[in-house]
């Protein structure tokens, strides 16, 4: 193999290297398909989350059972006519 040759094998090499390792090669859009599907992964359990939300908040504005549940189980509220008891310890 002549100085010619040598020269082929070496720019290959290279451009096989830069086409892998390189700014926006094989290497990096691999990591960027990784990193989009963790985002992806990320908006759709906030999506979840904001559907969840959603819902209580059309609950809370509308549904007075859920309204007294949330007030008698989260704030500790009492209607009148009910019994409370209190066991110290």
């Amino acid at each position: 193999m002549g100085k010619a040759g040598l020269y082929i094998v070496a720019f290959v090499v290279l451009v096989g290297l830069m086409i892998t390792f390189g700014n926006r090669g094989l290497w990096d859009s691999y990591a960027m398909q990784q990193r989009l599907q963790d985002i992806q992964k990320s908006n759709q359990t906030i999506a979840e989350d904001n559907a969840s939300l959603e819902k209580e908040i059309s609950l809370l504005q509308s549904n007075l059972p859920y309204i007294e549940m949330v007030a008698r189980n989260e704030l500790g509220m009492v209607k009148d006519g009910d019994v409370v008891f209190r066991i110290s310890r």
